[in-house]
């Protein structure tokens, strides 16, 4: 009777880790996401081109993975919960920056710094996630905390982009850090700390540890998964607001209920996916969602001009809920072949290499990307054969992963 209160008990623990963990990275995503369906807003503002807007997006992913790189030397050297709220205290200065910014140049400013801990705060909420929940439950763990993309689309954009509409893209950031500050205040609350697990050591030596992490094959393994998948999938989402409006006829006030109706879609399919993984096996169920994948990226990035709104609707809803869920089971093959000691400098590591591999793809994507003189984008279904062809391989690299490990 007693080992089955105190299990009922952890998992009740757990429970409320996972939605703390969860309710960071909404703060997190939301900040890293409202950037793009105000796209459309930015570029008429700023009068700015595709390229110049994807540099506003890919500058917060360039910053977190630079500072994500750097912040590995010391990732495993920090209680993990101080860790994180002073990541989180530090991103949160920086999306207050982003609501006082008076201009392009002060606003790309601000995403640097808001990226720099807002990268680090992403891979300290996945080494938490890995230290306090067994991997027998760590699928389930991983699908509720990655649906934090769909429940910022269900409720943070779209109450950003009417907030936004409302008033002006300045209070969608001042929103943004009024929840941070209130996710701040519970993360010290609920959180435990997790002690340091090695000792101190010189900058030599991290650096050398550091070196040693970063060269291990089944880690480069590791890295390259989540950073082909995040260079394939951030060529195609900076760019589905400003497709939609341009060539869709979308209206600027029509696109929260693209993120709602996605979001709602979304947080379901996330959730099945998490129990599938633990159920059925992570490669399994990446192999499948991968697969799936391809035919939503091929439609959405192939919409013709006059494509009546509601179609357009169920092509982007069916694009998030697999786009995103690839990462459930992607994120859970990648914790398995980390070992515990080397878990905080891996996560900063592997944040650092997907977040750089996605600010290129949209920096890229911009350069591919054109407009024809009435505004309309012009080869957004280029990027669209890129995105296929990375998911392609990225089913590849977790075969090999999958093999190595014996996952099922």
């Amino acid at each position: 009777m007693t080992n089955t209160s105190d299990e009922q008990q952890a998992l009740r623990k757990e429970r409320w880790y996972v939605v703390i963990l969860a309710a960071i990275q909404i703060a997190h995503i939301l900040d890293f996401v409202i950037i793009m369906p105000l796209g459309p807003k930015f570029m008429r503002v700023f009068n700015i081109s595709p390229v110049e807007f994807s540099t506003l997006v890919s500058a917060y992913t360039f910053s977190a993975g630079i500072v994500g790189f750097i912040a590995a030397l010391y990732a495993d050297h920090f209680d993990r919960k101080k860790f994180l709220l002073f990541n989180f205290a530090g991103f949160i200065v920086g999306t207050f920056m982003c609501a006082v910014a008076q201009g392009f140049t002060s606003l790309l400013l601000a995403r640097i710094i808001a990226g720099a801990f807002g990268g680090v705060l992403n891979a300290s909420v996945l080494s938490l996630v890995a230290d306090l929940i067994p991997f027998q439950r760590r699928g389930n763990a991983m699908g509720v905390v990655m649906s934090a993309f769909s429940i910022s689309s269900i409720l943070g954009i779209p109450t950003g982009l009417y907030i936004a509409n409302l008033f002006d893209w300045h209070a969608a950031f001042y929103f943004i850090c009024l929840i941070g500050v209130i996710f701040w205040v519970l993360s010290l609350i609920i959180l435990p700390s997790v002690k340091v697990r090695t000792e101190a050591k010189s900058f030599k030596d991290n650096l050398l540890n550091f070196k040693t992490i970063l060269l291990q094959k089944d880690y480069l393994q590791s890295f390259s998964l989540t950073s082909v998948l995040g260079f394939g999938v951030f060529m195609i989402i900076p760019f589905i607001s400003p497709y939609l409006v341009k060539n869709i006829n979308f209206r600027e006030d029509q696109l929260p209920l693209l993120y709602l109706i996605g979001g709602l879609c979304t947080i379901v399919s996330a959730r099945v996916i998490g129990k599938l993984c633990d159920k059925i096996g992570s490669f399994k169920v990446f192999r499948v969602v991968a697969i799936i994948s391809v035919f939503p990226i091929f439609f959405l990035t192939n919409l013709p001009a006059g494509t009546p709104v509601w179609l357009a609707l169920v092509v982007t809803t069916v694009f998030t809920m697999f786009g995103s869920g690839r990462f459930i089971p992607a994120m859970t093959i990648v914790s398995a072949v980390v070992k515990p000691d080397d878990r905080g400098t891996f996560m900063s590591l592997e944040n650092a290499a997907r977040q750089l591999s996605s600010g290129a793809s949209s920096q890229i994507a911009g350069l591919i990307i054109g407009s024809t003189a009435a505004g309309a984008l012009t080869n957004y279904n280029v990027v669209g054969y890129v995105g296929i062809i990375t998911t392609l391989s990225a089913i590849y690299i977790a075969f090999k992963i999958k093999t190595k490990f014996n996952l099922r």
